[in-house]
């Protein structure tokens, strides 16, 4: 089967180098794989680093396309990707990103003995051993820090998800339902895997797929990271609640509970019934043991360092930076203009078309 691997990058050239090499030592055929590079219009030399890979290996692949993502987006850069490519199997590779050699081949082994859409554990890994960049890597990997997907995890067995990173699949696929919802910013993933489960088609964690994510270097980008998660978690309420599950609004619902309780704190405390003040009491205690208790469990098996000492707060701001976000989103969505002229509808439609299209554009030196 072909393969078009599509990676989409806005600024990275700190990493797209390495990323890129991995591509190249990939096991699977080159005259099999095609390499579809979206750049969302950078300002630092990730397209030239691009242009450079494509005209050095072209002649080696099916073909390496650099394409422009003019709208920035990463919505729309997959749209841009998955309307050019070729192959009977697309994957979505992020830029920040690591794969092992075999990473191409064990997902066409999968998509082989019958699936349609696969993919495999996603952990975190830090770029650089630094005492903070692993602590922070000790947030990310937590499930207490980041959340239950199974994808974050190192698994040795086979299941079916309901959502992944770095997927796998079959053209037919987005000839059925389409691509990207580009309303949508960090939970396009989320509404795609679910109308790809409506659609009837099943979603495939494989046992010997994996690839690698960069977790954010500094605390204030992955505090930044975690409040447009959770605003989108809010806007997308709007858009498709049922790709959502209930543990997207655990940290909402901690945010909210303590404004809540906060509230009555400060009543209580003004007309004197002091009683009222003990939610508020109780709620904290209960989040500091279960904190301190996971930043134990993360700590114990780490290399230690006084930094980690600082995890117990970490692990809240995280919390509430992400919970914060979704009482953002959710206060904006009334006023927030999306689908109104039924763009992102038409654009979804418009990819259906662009890999029909595309189904029988395979060279025939290939």
């Amino acid at each position: 089967m072909t393969v078009s691997l599509c990676i989409i990058a806005y600024n990275e050239d700190k990493v797209i180098k390495n990323l890129l090499s991995q591509v190249l030592s990939q096991t699977y055929p080159k005259n099999k794989t095609e390499i579809v590079l979206v750049d969302s219009n950078s300002q630092d030399n990730t397209k030239k680093l691009f242009t450079d890979f494509c005209a050095e290996y072209k002649h080696q692949y099916i073909d390496i396309k650099v394409l422009d993502n003019k709208k920035q987006s990463q919505a729309a850069g997959w749209n841009t990707a998955i309307k050019n490519a070729v192959g009977d199997i697309i994957i979505r590779l992020d830029a920040h990103a690591e794969i092992p050699q075999n990473f191409i081949e064990n997902n066409v082994k999968l998509i082989q003995s019958g699936e349609s859409v696969c993919g495999g554990a996603r952990p975190s890994i830090v770029d650089e051993p630094t005492p903070t960049k692993e602590m922070l890597f000790l947030a990310e990997s937590s499930m207490f820090g980041s959340s239950i997907a199974g994808y974050r995890r190192e698994s040795t067995e086979k299941k079916y998800v309901s959502s992944l990173f770095h997927g796998a699949y079959r053209r037919e696929v987005f000839e059925k339902v389409g691509g990207f919802n580009e309303d949508l910013g960090r939970t396009e993933d989320n509404e795609l895997h679910y109308r790809i489960r409506q659609a009837g088609y099943k979603i495939c964690q494989g046992s010997d797929i994996i690839s690698y994510q960069h977790t954010r270097g500094t605390l204030s980008g992955m505090l930044k990271q975690k409040f447009g998660n959770g605003k989108w978690i809010g806007l997308t309420i709007g858009v498709c609640p049922k790709c959502l599950s209930l543990f997207h609004f655990v940290p909402f619902c901690f945010v909210a509970a303590l404004i809540l309780f906060s509230v009555f704190a400060v009543v209580g405390a003004v007309v004197g019934m002091t009683w009222l003040e003990i939610p508020l009491y109780a709620l904290l205690l209960l989040y500091a043991l279960a904190d301190l208790t996971m930043t134990a469990l993360a700590i114990i098996p780490s290399k230690k360092h006084p930094v980690q000492l600082l995890l117990p707060f970490v692990f809240f701001m995280l919390h509430f930076s992400y919970g914060l976000g979704t009482v953002v989103g959710l206060i904006q969505l009334p006023f927030w203009k999306h689908s109104l002229d039924g763009s992102a509808q038409r654009e979804i439609e418009n990819v259906k078309q662009c890999v029909k299209k595309n189904s029988n554009k395979i060279p025939e030196d290939s």
